[in-house]
């Protein structure tokens, strides 16, 4: 299993743990396979670097660093830039002397994007200001929670780490994924890295990209309950389980709004999986919603053998298949409406003898203990909201607790065992929301 430890020296001389915080800067490290090239065709980014430094203070410029001011814009000639129409401000603000900005902050999101290859990559981001007080929510690409609620007083800066899968749609032999309207232009599907900076007033100072070959991946297959819903207030568990992990594994949500396990077969999102997986790699598979709809006479047999061979062609490839039974829709409280599906999938995990997670089973415990609450997780009656994808989220951790040790014992250390009978207090619960925002439910249901 993938594992490493880098030291750091802070601006004022201190040296931390690269697991712990940091205030200065940002490391993202990419991992891609041996056969494919690795190259970045821009100007100002040197394609054999072994890492990728961004610097967003001015006080020491460095060699081999990417000073970054808050009016770099993103361009893909360029390479690296603040995306999405977002900048933020200098740091310092009690200062009007900006030569002396040791950081980039702004009171709302701000996004900064890096031209990157298909792979893996680490992120260390350093945090805080000498100035002021930061509140710091790390997403990346579509809205997939990677950092919560870093926080530094002033003068402090800590630094965390996390790994992020970046893809494209591109198959091998010249064809591609399948990509449904709604996914043309999302930012994980694009040929760069996007870094959302949330929080009260986030604040960063430095980032630093580099080859993380030896990372270990979790490849999602599933549906609207499972993908990267790229607009608020859409939201599903595949988005929110990064954050759960510390650096070395990254989550590759190959999940589609509307999909089911034939559907995704078709449209080679499960050849892209397997294209891209590599031995000691897992693969969670969550359908029933919408193979529900197929009123074909052998709709069950088929969902029954598409996902024995999918369990068959993971192990393969020596990597690990770990089956999930679909959450519960909003009327499932009071009776299931998943028919047979929920029970075929135990069936299968118990025929094949592939760890399975009961999704379905903790979602209908999480909705009952909502009682009158039960709103606070959906956004309609399918689709969950933040709330709703995190606790789902923090059962599927759950699940991995109880059924994969070797991957459970990658989990951050601020994650405590998840009883979905008694859930996080609605209330007392926060993620803040990003700026991409559009009402239109996602397909299927």
């Amino acid at each position: 299993m993938y594992k490493r430890q880098i030291l750091w020296k802070s601006f004022w001389g201190m040296s931390a743990v690269l697991w712990g915080p940091v205030f200065c800067y940002i490391e993202i490290a990419v991992a891609q396979h041996p056969e494919s090239g690795f190259s970045i065709a821009t100007s100002n980014i040197n394609s054999s670097a072994k890492s990728w430094k961004f610097d967003f203070g001015t006080e020491a410029i460095r060699p081999d660093w990417i000073n970054v001011t808050p009016e770099m814009s993103y361009n893909p000639q360029v390479g690296y830039g603040f995306d999405l129409g977002t900048r933020p401000a200098s740091g310092n603000r009690e200062s009007d002397n900006s030569l002396q900005r040791k950081s980039v902050s702004e009171v709302s999101p701000f996004y900064f994007s890096v031209r990157l290859p298909e792979g893996n990559y680490d992120v260390v981001i350093t945090f805080g200001d000498d100035k002021f007080a930061s509140n710091n929510t790390v997403k990346a690409e579509s809205r997939r929670l990677m950092l919560e609620r870093v926080t530094t007083i002033p003068g402090e800066f800590k630094t965390f780490s996390f790994t992020v899968n970046v893809r494209s749609p591109a198959l091998q032999e010249g064809s591609k994924v399948v990509l449904k309207p709604r996914e043309e232009n999302v930012l994980h599907w694009d040929e760069k890295l996007t870094i959302e900076f949330n929080g009260e007033r986030p604040a960063i100072r430095e980032m630093e990209i580099i080859p993380a070959a030896q990372s270990v991946t979790i490849f999602l297959l599933g549906d609207s309950t499972v993908t990267d819903q790229p607009y608020e207030p859409w939201n599903s568990w595949g988005q929110m389980l990064p954050r759960f992990f510390e650096a070395g594994i990254a989550v590759a949500n190959h999940a589609e709004s509307g999909e089911s396990l034939k559907g995704a077969l078709h449209a080679s999102r499960v050849q892209k999986v397997f294209e891209s997986m590599r031995p000691g790699d897992y693969l969670f598979v969550q359908f029933g919603h919408n193979d529900m709809k197929d009123r074909k006479q052998d709709a069950m047999e088929t969902f029954k053998s598409n996902l024995k061979k999918i369990v068959d062609d993971t192990r393969a490839l020596h990597g690990f298949p770990v089956l999930i039974t679909s959450m519960e829709r909003k009327a499932g409280v009071r009776q299931d409406t998943l028919g047979r599906y929920p029970q075929t999938v135990r069936d299968v995990a118990r025929e094949k003898q592939v760890p399975l997670i009961d999704l379905n089973e903790m979602s209908v415990r999480f909705y009952r203990a909502l009682g009158r609450n039960l709103d606070h997780a959906f956004q309609d009656g399918s689709h969950h909201n933040a709330y709703g994808s995190y606790e789902l989220a923090r059962c599927v951790v759950h699940g991995i607790l109880q059924n994969l040790p070797d991957l459970a014992s990658h989990l951050r250390l601020d994650v405590p065992d998840f009883d979905p009978s008694h859930p996080d207090p609605f209330h007392n619960w926060h993620v803040p929301a990003s700026s991409n925002r559009d009402k239109t439910p996602p397909e299927g249901n």
